[in-house]
């Protein structure tokens, strides 16, 4: 795979690389390597929120936004599809909805399937996005599956995470109870113009001004997981303000098929990063989000590197004397490690 093609932004060499980083080849691992020193610079921007909530609309709004206020900026969105129950494969769904940017060479869409892969990301979206910040993307959109109750996992990769309600959904209370209002760094009420848009608002607003817990600590959101390393100090090269005000989470309206409130959002996802590197938040984050990429490929590797190297009649033998209530799963488990080492 050319490097330099991708390290030079061209769409097909990167195209092919990002296909690749999908279905998890050697080439696409070797490449990713090649150009990891190169990344670390986009600002990533997560959008997540409940099916229907206008979240292709509002990135699709968001992008062009940024493009004309700055024509130079080079943004890529990765839309987390569905998989196709036939092909596995995205369905397209947020990029047919995108087809408007395709004719903009400053902007590169890609989408991607879930796979089966639960909390509204794929497996290999961390990677990608790695893949487009080596790319000389500046900003990088992850539209979430739309999942609900379990699209928590953005917070892990995001820098930014918007997330979007509709009016009339139910939304408030369901997120409330489901914990994806906590990951909100902003909260957008889209489809501003139907009723009980109004009544969103202040449901939102009343659970932030009463203490609601999206207004825990940068550290909290990032590890609302238990992770098996330690936290890793980080010291930014970027002066940390220590005086610096805590950010207020902005609870803010939008119609986004008619294009009102779109310049408000888009100066709060800047605002945003800025208060993320004036108060030292922006190593932090990056410093989760490799913590996690790294905690899930061990994972990984460990389960497929057992599943190769283990004997499957072994494994039947362990299930059946589970199933006989001879051992106890956590037993079972000691006597496959066991098994494997010899």
């Amino acid at each position: 795979m050319d490097v330099n093609a991708v390290l030079a932004g061209d769409r097909r060499a990167l195209a092919r690389f990002l296909t690749a980083i999908e279905n998890e080849t050697a080439s696409g691992r070797q490449t990713l390597d090649a150009v990891f020193k190169r990344t670390g610079q986009a600002h990533i921007i997560g959008v997540t929120g409940s099916p229907g909530a206008g979240k292709s609309s509002l990135v699709n709004q968001l992008v062009k936004y940024f493009r004309q206020a700055d024509p130079s900026k080079k943004i890529a969105i990765i839309a987390v599809d569905p998989s196709s129950p036939f092909t596995g494969g995205a369905l397209l769904g947020d990029r047919v909805r995108m087809r408007d940017l395709s004719g903009d060479e400053g902007i590169f869409i890609r989408s991607m399937a879930t796979r089966g892969a639960l909390g509204g990301l794929a497996r290999t979206t961390s990677a990608m996005a790695e893949a487009l910040d080596a790319a000389g993307f500046e900003m990088i959109f992850i539209e979430t599956v739309g999942a609900g109750q379990s699209e928590v996992d953005i917070v892990r990769l995001a820098h930014t995470t918007i997330v979007v309600e509709a009016p009339g959904m139910g939304d408030d209370i369901q997120a409330s109870k489901a914990g994806i209002l906590e990951i909100a760094d902003i909260l957008v009420v889209n489809k501003a113009d139907q009723p009980m848009a109004e009544n969103a608002v202040r449901t939102l607003k009343a659970m932030l001004e009463l203490g609601h817990p999206i207004v825990q600590s940068a550290a909290e959101r990032l590890h609302h997981r238990a992770l098996a390393f330690e936290a890793v100090e980080v010291t930014s090269d970027i002066h940390q303000n220590s005086e610096a005000e805590s950010w207020q989470v902005p609870v803010l309206t939008t119609i986004s098929t008619e294009g009102v409130g779109i310049q408000e959002t888009a100066e709060k996802i800047l605002e945003h990063g800025v208060a993320l590197k004036q108060r030292g938040e922006w190593k932090k984050r990056e410093a989760a989000r490799l913590q996690e990429a790294l905690h899930d490929l061990l994972i990984q590797t460990f389960l497929e590197k057992w599943q190769r190297e283990s004997s499957s009649d072994f494994v039947q033998a362990v299930i059946r004397d589970m199933l006989n209530r001879v051992h106890s799963p956590h037993q079972a488990l000691q006597i496959l490690i066991k098994g494997q080492n010899k």
